[in-house]
């Protein structure tokens, strides 16, 4: 019969909720909490280790397919009272399901990066439900990857990967602090590096081709990108808008622009294939 854990002081719960509420706390352990049941299940079968998972037992008899592939893939499983699993949930109404992963030592490498496929980049993201619908658009999309430029928020933060719907988990995307390092390395690769900004001056992303190996650069909510990463892009582009809003926030522009380069090398293909 499985151990049930009955107080929120147990040390390993408090651990867990810890994991949940702090990003410096996450660094420094080096493991993070994934909660609900399909996106626990998607991270067991992403080839992210799993320490251990918490389920209620209401939770097991809901979720049970899940469950059962989510043990199969953990170290150590327990079940948890209601109350438990509200000190463990970042949301108001949880499914009552969490698993503590481990963070990857070893993101992919830029130095591994080939000059193929289409790419997004985001400078200073802050909004962790931004970022998350990035890669969720992205992955739905078929971009290659995802590269994470300056001090961008942190991804495996209960919001970011609950809006990533467990895109971050297969995705390959990429860590790099110094933009302007990225940006003269993308290049050396050969890959046409854009800057998206909100300026007339810019050209439109319709009249723009994606035909090559690309990297689109996004910058984040308030302040778009850094003048330094527009200085090093080959050129800027802009989504035209017909309406009275200035601009878009991180991830719709991020949507627009990834559907748009992805349209444009569908078309290439296309006419490849004639």
């Amino acid at each position: 019969m499985l151990e049930i854990i009955k107080s929120r002081k147990n040390e390993e719960i408090k651990l867990a909720a810890k994991l949940v509420d702090s990003a410096s706390f996450r660094r420094e352990k080096g493991m993070f909490v994934v909660e609900g049941a399909r996106l626990c299940r998607d991270a067991a079968l992403s080839n992210i280790e799993i320490v251990s998972a918490y389920f209620t037992g209401t939770a097991q008899t809901k979720y049970n397919d899940y469950i059962t592939q989510i043990i199969q893939e953990c170290r150590s499983y327990r079940l948890i009272e209601e109350h438990v699993a509200d000190a463990l949930s970042a949301t108001k109404h949880n499914q009552g399901v969490f698993c503590v992963c481990r963070i990857p030592e070893q993101h992919h490498s830029m130095m591994d990066m080939k000059a193929l496929g289409t790419y997004i980049a985001l400078e200073q993201i802050q909004d962790p439900a931004n970022l998350g619908s990035v890669l969720r658009t992205a992955e739905a999309l078929g971009v290659s990857g995802v590269l994470f430029l300056g001090d961008c928020c942190d991804i495996y933060s209960p919001k970011a990967l609950r809006s990533s719907m467990g895109a971050i988990f297969r995705l390959p995307f990429y860590i790099e602090k110094d933009t302007s390092f990225a940006i003269k390395e993308l290049k050396r690769k050969t890959f046409a590096v854009f800057a998206a900004v909100p300026s007339e001056q810019a050209q439109s992303v319709l009249e723009t081709d994606f035909s090559k190996p690309t990297v689109m650069l996004i910058g984040n909510e308030g302040n778009g990108l850094s003048q330094t990463a527009i200085d090093a892009c080959d050129a800027c582009v802009t989504i035209p808008m017909m309406g009275r809003a200035e601009s878009l926030n991180a991830a719709s522009s991020a949507a627009i622009l990834m559907w748009e380069m992805m349209r444009g090398r569908i078309d290439m293909q296309l006419e490849e294939s004639v």
